[in-house]
């Protein structure tokens, strides 16, 4: 018995020594600094006074936990750097690449990738320009490519000149991207992609990003491109403060086109509290839309939003022929101002099935939000339309002249308490121009044999005129207020828990 006794007092003596060594090796892991300046010589030591010379000297280093590549800032570092040797940071000690001294240093790729970041987990990428050579002047890569990695953390990057995605997120796992400005790539400003499923992607946030002036890739002729920022095959992922606007004006093809926020073939996706204006398509072209939840798309919640003069509508419910079923979204609180007046919609919001079958395309919640459109109409349903479950409620519907473009396909569409106003009739949905001969008729905005739709102008403080040209500006974004005295104020529509007077930006 006392042997026994000794025994385990001897393993817990064991495993207290082995934990606090741990614990003691955790803690004193300090890193190494190594410093990078083109006054430098790749002999060197790598010290702030004996620096490397290029970022090939960075790729043959063997880089550890705690390690971190200082680049002088305002100085042009030539090359690609390969980050692919999987490198292994851990969580309080990653390895870091970032700029030394104020602003930014430049990774000048020319024709190549900028980064390259392979098989790595805790590793920080901060304070650094990335450029190519231009979409059309020979650069054929990403800016910035993480492909097979794991908490990952990218902040305060500015990435142009690719002609495929500023950045590239692939079958990747607790990513952070937080103000990386992508401009002036091709294919997209940011792109989440994967294998097809909704599985190696996943637990990404994408923060505080402006994706601006991604025309498209000259080189594909077969699908979209030119978008803002773009999500696929993933699951899990955070849109949240971002601005998209100016993309996909240089897509070389008519066909399916780019959208300024977007999802695709992706689970539990928010976006929210951004901002997509004036994006665009090739002339000719479909889409070029403010916000997408598209093909395959589950789970999903669109909210909070602000889109304005995007060629294609503000706010689009698709589902294309091929895709896995769409279901169990929702557009909530979110603004559409004079969008789809360039392409095929010619609606703030549009509702589209190439797949030709409901059972694929079902459960969407439409509600609480202002889509406003002095040039076209407020909702399109496409000519492809075929849905199940997909409910209206608590809108503010404006309209220029008919409040709806085509028809419900197979009417199963629910209209309840929403508000409709026509700017030049006053009300004019399927060439019906008093609301009461419209509810009787058609058996929209009816619920338990009770007519819930209203025909009353919102008044809103300064419809029409939005500039603001960043998700940052939507705090102080008050054109779409409803007057004080406005009537719509006292109904359900604005007071409701699922009215308008939820819009918070």
């Amino acid at each position: 018995m006392n042997l026994d006794k000794n025994i385990l007092c001897c393993i817990s003596l064991a495993v207290m020594m082995f934990t606090n060594t741990q614990a003691f090796a955790q803690h004193a892991i300090r890193g190494r600094s190594y410093y990078v300046n083109t006054s430098g010589d790749d002999l060197n030591a790598g010290t702030k006074n004996k620096p490397f010379q290029s970022v090939d000297k960075v790729k043959s280093l063997h880089l550890t936990a705690g390690d971190t590549v200082y680049f002088k800032s305002g100085q042009t570092f030539n090359g690609s750097l390969l980050l692919t040797q999987g490198i292994q940071g851990i969580r309080n000690k990653p390895v870091v690449f970032t700029s030394y001294g104020k602003g930014h240093a430049i990774i000048n790729a020319k024709d190549s990738v900028g980064i390259k970041l392979y098989n790595g987990t805790f590793i920080r990428l901060q304070h650094l320009t990335l450029v190519g050579s231009g979409r059309k002047m020979g650069n054929t890569k990403d800016g910035l490519y993480i492909i097979n990695c794991k908490e990952i953390k990218v902040e305060d990057l500015n990435i142009s000149g690719f002609q495929k995605s500023g950045l590239l997120i692939y079958a990747s796992q607790n990513i952070l991207a937080n103000h990386v400005f992508a401009h002036d790539n091709g294919s997209a400003g940011i792109t989440v992609e994967g294998p097809y499923a909704k599985t190696e992607s996943r637990n990404i946030k994408i923060l505080n990003c402006r994706a601006e002036n991604n025309p498209g890739d000259p080189t594909n002729l077969t699908n979209h491109s030119g978008n803002g920022i773009v999500v696929g095959n993933c699951r899990n992922v955070l849109i949240d403060h971002c601005t998209a606007t100016n993309n996909g004006w240089d897509m070389p093809r008519i066909g399916n086109g780019p959208v300024g926020i977007w999802a695709y073939e992706a689970d539990s996706v928010t976006i929210q509290h951004c901002l997509s204006y004036k994006n665009k398509t090739s002339k000719g072209g479909a889409d070029g839309g403010g916000f997408d939840l598209d093909g395959g798309v589950t789970n999903s919640v669109v909210q909070y939003n602000v889109s304005y003069d995007n060629w294609g509508s503000g706010y689009c419910i698709f589902q294309y022929w091929g895709a896995t079923p769409w279901y169990h979204n929702i557009f909530r609180y979110n603004i559409s101002e004079n969008d789809g007046t360039v392409s095929d919609s010619q609606a703030g919001l549009y509702v589209w099935n190439s797949s030709d079958d409901e059972k694929q395309f079902y459960d969407c919640e439409v509600y609480g939000n202002i889509i406003y459109n002095s040039k076209v109409a407020a909702v399109c349903f496409s000519e492809k339309s075929e849905s199940k479950g997909i409910r209206f409620y608590n809108n503010i519907f404006v309209g220029r002249d008919s409040l709806i473009k085509g028809k419900d396909k197979i009417g199963d569409a629910k209209f309840w308490g929403n508000n409709w106003w026509s700017i030049e009739k006053g009300f004019n949905a399927d060439c019906i121009t008093d609301i009461k001969a419209w509810i009787q008729k058609t058996g929209k905005e009816q619920k338990d044999g009770q007519a819930l739709g209203l025909n009353i102008k919102p008044e809103f403080k300064n419809p029409g005129n939005t500039t603001i040209t960043s998700a940052d500006q939507l705090k102080i974004f008050t054109n779409y207020q409803l007057k004080i005295n406005s009537v719509l104020r006292k109904r359900s529509i604005y007071t409701g828990p699922n009215g308008i007077g939820k819009i918070k930006l």
